[in-house]
């Protein structure tokens, strides 16, 4: 009781409340623009908390953190372009609600789902941190492989309106993946001669290409629509908090069910949020009575995606804190952050410093805290991105693509990169095609090549994809999910129109 105590007395003074604040804000605005990350934020974020007591500071980079995840809301709600990878199944549903006249609602369903998802995940980190990270550590390449090939047979068959295609866009992020340095053995492969190439396609340049300058030329398709001052998201902005508040919190179910999903996937080490939203989106869909409304603006996807996504955060100091293994790029520099400050990390991490991890629970509830408080202050700002005519947007949020693609990595090459894979990913949306499954895929890609060459290095034997229970659990899934498509897809078929309009 004494350590939680000094924990709670550090992260609730004056002092680490106003970091936390602007901690949030900082979060949330670099996951908002496309092409600025969390990392990145966290990264900017470490130095500053050097000369801070180790609390504070990792106080500070977990408002950081929070505030990251929520904020790949605001870009995929109200411009249909993920701020972040783990906002990808966030789309399907706030983005077509915002295009019905309901930003508000959008965005407001996806912060409070994130909230209580956020919180969820931190009660259970207080309770089952010990257990679930040593069942995550026993984990090998063989059932990561079949885990990532769940999530793309998944997004295959969420997305668009038919698998053959949701399948093909797969295979193509999977081959894009694979330009570049060999993993495991450093060899250049697939780069062509480019000198671009050569290190693979950065995933980042990739998400904002095939998401941000596809969506950016399909609004400037019809020049009238400039000319008139045509707005990007029509509707009111005119929304009630407390009434989406209590919107979410009557669908407990799909709220603490998508919640779990985020924890178990984030206690995962790479998995992350892009699996853990994609696969509590599927499980809510599954289970709804209604799932032909999913991918048309319903709340109960929109709920399942920030909720399961913004869980991962939790879920990923399972193992950081229990056994110093970070879950996630971000759980790596706060580890970091600790070794700086001379921190002990591993096992003992609990038993050497009791005050520091009770601290950092309370730190997490608080940061989920801050982020509503500055999201519901903020919202009618962010809302104000309705009312701007697609003039301004435009050019705006390709400014905004240009700028964090180039800073990346400070390289001219990245932003012919950009353009070509904009073209092509407009390309697919006007042929129908879905985005999703390749964008997961390049992001997927190389952890799944990873794991299978190391998988099949130990005695080249194929059957213990089968033979271990998690793998075997992971890919009897993923069949399951082709199945339930194909017979949803032959269910539909005699009322799909034989004409489709791909605009």
């Amino acid at each position: 009781m004494d350590a939680f105590l000094l924990g709670a007395s550090e992260v609730l003074s004056f002092s680490t409340l106003i970091m936390m604040f602007f901690g949030a804000i900082a979060g949330i605005v670099a996951a908002a623009i496309p092409g600025f990350t969390v990392t990145m934020a966290i990264v900017l974020t470490l130095p500053l908390t050097f000369a801070l007591p180790p609390l504070q500071g990792v106080s500070v980079m977990l408002s950081v953190y929070v505030g990251g995840y929520t904020g790949g809301l605001i870009s995929a709600a109200l411009l249909g372009i993920p701020g972040t990878p783990s906002a990808l199944a966030t789309t399907f549903d706030a983005y077509p609600m915002a295009r019905k006249g309901e930003p508000g609602r959008a965005l407001s369903l996806g912060v409070w789902a994130s909230f209580f998802g956020t919180l969820i995940s931190t009660a259970v980190l207080i309770v089952a941190a010990p257990p679930l990270a040593v069942f995550a550590v026993k984990l090998g390449p063989w059932e990561y492989f079949s885990l990532i090939v769940f999530a793309l047979t998944i997004v295959a068959s969420l997305v668009g309106h038919s698998l053959q295609r949701g399948l093909i866009s797969a295979l193509i992020g999977l081959a894009i993946a694979t330009i570049g340095t060999d993993p495991m053995m450093g060899r250049p492969r697939f780069d062509m001669g480019f000198d671009a190439l050569r290190a693979g396609l950065p995933f980042l340049v990739v998400l904002i290409g095939i998401y941000a300058i596809s969506q950016l030329a399909s609004e400037v398709e019809d020049p009238k629509s400039i000319k008139t001052g045509e707005k990007l998201v029509k509707g009111e902005i005119r929304f009630n908090n407390l009434s989406v508040m209590r919107e979410v919190l009557m669908r407990p179910i799909n709220l603490i069910r998508s919640s779990m999903i985020g924890v178990a996937i984030g206690a995962l080490p790479g998995a992350g949020g892009s699996i853990a939203n994609l696969i509590a989106y599927d499980q809510a869909k599954r289970a709804s009575k209604t799932p032909e409304d999913f991918g048309t603006g319903t709340p109960e996807g929109v709920i399942a995606s920030e909720s399961g996504n913004s869980a991962t955060a939790g879920g990923g100091l399972i193992p950081m804190i229990s056994l110093g293994i970070p879950g996630s790029a971000v759980d790596a520099i706060l580890l970091a952050a600790l070794m700086v400050h001379g921190i002990s990390i591993g096992p003992r991490l609990i038993m050497d410093n009791p005050d520091l991890v009770y601290g950092m629970f309370i730190a997490m509830a608080v940061s989920s805290l801050m982020m509503l408080l500055v999201c519901v202050v903020s919202m009618r700002a962010f809302l104000r991105v309705a009312e701007v005519p697609k003039w301004v947007i435009v050019p705006t949020v390709l400014v905004c693509c240009i700028v964090g693609t180039f800073a990346l990595n400070n390289r001219v090459s990245d932003l012919s990169l950009l353009i070509a894979i904009g073209i092509f990913g407009y390309a697919m949306k006007a042929l129908d095609y879905p985005l999703a499954p390749l964008v997961l895929a390049v992001i997927l890609g190389p952890i799944a090549e990873t794991n299978l060459r190391r998988a099949l290095m130990t005695n080249n034997d194929w059957s213990l994809f089968l033979t271990r229970p998690v793998s075997l659990i992971f890919l009897v899934a993923a069949l399951l999910s082709i199945a339930w498509a194909i017979r949803g897809f032959i269910k539909n078929k005699p009322s799909t129109p034989q004409t489709k309009d791909h605009n």
